[in-house]
């Protein structure tokens, strides 16, 4: 597999250009699990300032709402309580929530550490005979260099279209929640994925985005100004929701 990386000032810059290599110079392989063929490559994002403006992607399956709800998932565990009842064996917040504070306790006792790592593949469970839902995230890192808080993670496999966007940003609110704690400056954020691909049903979608970024339209949003206030409007919604949820409605 060839080995491609997608860089950029912002994290629209660099996704857009992972989905322009993906569909330039992606491979046709089998998916035999899913029954389907897949375009396929392994691929490193690189934001070098992941929180600057314009932020937000407009090629990605959601909206405001859907991004605040993941962001709060993945941060917060607000559908952790899906584990106790047996629905899901696992949440990303699940496996990382309880080495949140042994990232904050390494980087205050040595800034320079390389042992600042989460890991999120549990081996017995994802490499169960029958599992179906293997964790893609595998670890992320966090160094602290020159006064800024950089991470890295690693992904056994993400889907292009329909996660890496949603993924990349929850990942980066993560990022500034343990840089705002540090009293760190936010640094630069890489996401590598080793199958980086998009499903066959998928390839149109993939093609409408790259054509959107390619027609010279605006295909970004701002972040702060724009969808922050709606995201926030939507945390009351979304709370109902999940109560509705916890209460089995």
């Amino acid at each position: 597999m060839r080995e491609y990386i997608a860089e950029g000032r912002t994290l629209p810059e660099a996704y857009h250009r992972s989905l322009e290599l993906l569909y330039e110079k992606g491979e046709v392989t089998p998916c035999p699990d899913y029954n389907t063929n897949q375009k396929e490559l392994s691929m490193t994002l690189f934001a070098e300032e992941p929180l600057a403006e314009p932020m937000i992607s407009r090629c990605f399956i959601g909206g405001y709402r859907e991004l605040e709800q993941y962001r709060q998932e993945m941060l917060d565990g607000i559908l952790d309580f899906e584990i106790e009842r047996g629905n899901w064996a696992y949440t990303y917040h699940s496996r990382m929530a309880e080495q949140f504070p042994f990232i904050e306790r390494e980087l205050r006792r040595n800034p320079s550490s390389r042992r600042a790592v989460i890991d999120v593949r549990d081996w017995r469970h994802d490499a169960a005979e029958g599992n179906e839902n293997p964790a893609c995230l595998q670890h992320i890192q966090y160094f602290i260099r020159g006064g800024a808080l950089h991470c890295k993670v690693l992904f056994r496999s993400n889907d292009a279209c329909k996660a890496t966007y949603m993924n990349a940003f929850a990942l980066i609110m993560l990022q500034k929640r343990f840089a705002d704690s540090l009293g760190c400056a936010m640094g630069s954020y890489a996401h590598r994925a080793n199958s980086y691909h998009c499903y066959e049903k998928d390839f149109p979608l993939l093609e409408g985005y790259v054509t959107r970024i390619r027609s010279g339209e605006d295909v970004t949003f701002d972040y702060e100004e724009e969808w922050l206030p709606m995201m926030e409007e939507a945390r009351p919604e979304i709370a109902k929701t999940v109560e509705r949820l916890k209460n089995g409605e």
